[in-house]
């Protein structure tokens, strides 16, 4: 029940938890977990025992009361929660306050060799969702996402399901700044270096020594988007990583490969591709031709879903910032840089003399 707090503009929220070793689970060493929680929510929480109050406005603490009956339950069911996880548990409930925490949290992907892999916020979980239901689905974001790294989870726990028979992972070979012709090798050994984070994310599921015998038996392919063409994959887990990179024929090719059983995932960011200026990539012509098409799902990510470092988040926007204000520039013409705009001195006059002079041709310093 919510009692009056000093501040008319604010309220009090008592929430009681009726198991003190999960409470204090909760909580966290010397309230530490309490302490994330009132910075992301952006509320006042006094503990007393196993008691909290929540003081601030109404719906943020209406939004931090029903964050941690959810958290409540998941400690009690033996989930351990991290800092990470307590922030983006909030910024779920600051998306939708109707989030189910305990569904994204609870929802296990695979059991990988480093750990067991979930969603890390209601976007990831949506993601998984769509994936399972879906033949064909699209993840656009920027990096740091989890696209890829769920994408591939969900490709080898339907491995090990037998869902499949294999697992097929390409990306173009088109390199950031770089030209493949100056390196040394075959085009296999020119490309592996591109190909390297799809390794790694493997490795991280899965023992090497087991990757390595399922790429010797040829059920995990990794190879560049080049290799695709021609075939038919049936059975397959197939997914598409970096596609912003592909072109628009490329990209036609690598979804019309899809056979029976199997399943695609295209995953990139429409705002970082490699192609030449004068080529579109065939992710964002994807969009716009395939929005509407039943069985493909567009999932889409943003700067708020980044699961690296939290700078991470800070720097790609800043740099959104700084392209906005670039863009801005190249639209108002070459002629608008460092000019500087003075009023009309005689403007004022005119405007007294009858002349109805509208806003818009009005000129600020």
């Amino acid at each position: 029940m919510a009692d009056s707090a000093h501040d008319t503009s604010e309220v009090r929220e008592k929430v009681v938890f009726d198991d003190n070793g999960v409470s204090q689970q909760l909580f966290g060493p010397g309230d530490r977990n309490l302490k994330t929680l009132r910075s992301a929510l952006g509320v006042r929480i006094n503990r007393r025992g196993n008691e909290v109050s929540v003081i601030g406005a109404r719906e943020q603490v209406e939004l931090a009361t029903s964050l941690l009956g959810q958290l409540y339950a998941l400690v009690r069911r033996g989930r351990l929660l991290d800092t990470e996880d307590l922030i983006r548990a909030a910024r779920a409930m600051q998306s939708d306050a109707r989030v189910n925490v305990g569904g994204i949290f609870s929802d296990t992907v695979l059991a990988g060799a480093s750990g067991t892999i979930t969603p890390k916020g209601a976007a990831q979980k949506r993601y998984v969702d769509a994936i399972r239901q879906n033949d064909i689905v699209f993840g656009i974001g920027p990096a740091g996402t989890g696209k890829t790294y769920l994408a591939m989870a969900m490709a080898v726990a339907a491995l090990q399901r037998r869902d499949v028979k294999r697992i097929i992972l390409a990306r173009p070979a088109v390199e950031a700044g770089e030209k493949l012709g100056f390196l040394p090798g075959d085009l296999v050994e020119k490309v592996n270096p591109y190909l390297r984070p799809l390794y790694d994310a493997l490795n991280d599921m899965m023992d090497v020594e087991r990757v390595q015998l399922l790429i010797d038996r040829g059920q995990i392919e990794v190879a560049p988007l080049a290799f695709m063409r021609g075939r038919t994959l049936n059975a397959s887990f197939v997914i598409l990583d970096e596609a912003q990179n592909a072109t628009g024929e490329q990209m036609l090719m690598f979804l019309t490969r899809l056979g029976f059983d199997s399943k695609a995932v295209v995953t990139g960011d429409i705002t970082q591709s490699d192609l030449p200026s004068n080529a579109r990539s065939g992710l964002a012509e994807a969009l716009e031709v395939l929005g509407g098409v039943s069985g493909i799902t567009f999932c889409t990510f943003d700067e708020a879903d980044v699961v690296r470092h939290p700078l991470v988040m800070k720097i790609i926007r800043a740099y959104e910032r700084h392209g906005r204000k670039r863009e801005a520039l190249t639209a108002a013409g070459p002629s608008s840089a460092g000019v500087r705009r003075e009023a009309d001195p005689d403007l004022g006059a005119r405007a007294d003399e009858g002349s109805d002079a509208d806003e818009s041709d009005e000129t600020t310093p």
